[in-house]
């Protein structure tokens, strides 16, 4: 039995489709990169598609939404179905890119989260779609969010404060060092002028002499 969508949902569906075949074709293509920077770069073309198939399922979950007192309660349902379905799938190349990630070492602050994971508590865990989510979840969520970028910002604030303690510190020991280079040039030249006064002197003391 075909499944019931309104045109709008027809279209949402099949460009999900469409962009979950782009991003299994993006990691058989990323398995075959040898260079990280060019890895960095295709994994950032698979983060972004990531973020435009989370946009169509919300959308498609709207659609859900708006068609649901005109649509049986078994029709809703496979709908749903379909919907969960595709965030397992999604949540799945969340899971890969992850692992992409750790392996080549990269440890900047994750723009692109879905909730699932190694770190989570289950690896397969549906996505929890935001409009689902309870004000106080947000609430925790944009909360956890907030926090780990503030940390991220102390962490570079440190990294700062210490590069301008070791370039303080460069500085003052080669203004020191080029002070004493001075010190030492004068030193020279009152040598070499007293050198040339005591020359002269002998010079002086031998005429008189003779």
């Amino acid at each position: 039995m075909e499944l019931q969508m309104n045109p709008q949902m027809e279209q949402i569906h099949g460009e999900i489709r469409d962009t979950m075949r782009a991003l299994a074709n993006g990691f058989q293509k990323l398995d075959k990169i040898k260079d990280s920077s060019r890895q960095n770069k295709q994994l950032e073309e698979l983060t972004a598609k990531m973020r435009e198939c989370k946009r169509l399922i919300k959308e498609f979950d709207r659609e859900i939404k708006d068609d649901e007192s005109r649509n049986p309660p078994e029709v809703t349902k496979e709908l749903n179905d379909v919907k969960q379905n595709m965030i397992k799938e999604l949540n799945s190349y969340v899971a890969l890119r992850k692992t992409y990630t750790s392996t080549l070492g990269n440890k900047r602050v994750e723009l692109f989260d879905m909730g699932a994971g190694a770190s989570e508590p289950t690896a397969d865990e549906n996505v929890q779609m935001a409009s689902e989510m309870s004000n106080q979840e947000l609430i925790n969520a944009g909360t956890k969010t907030m926090d780990e970028t503030d940390q991220a910002i102390e962490r570079s604030k440190q990294v700062v404060h210490q590069t301008i303690e070791v370039g303080t510190e460069t500085a003052t020991t080669l203004k020191g060092q080029t002070e004493q280079m001075g010190r030492i040039v004068n030193e020279l030249d009152t040598i070499q002028f007293s050198i040339k006064k005591a020359s002269q002197l002998v010079k002086e003391i031998g005429r008189q002499v003779m």
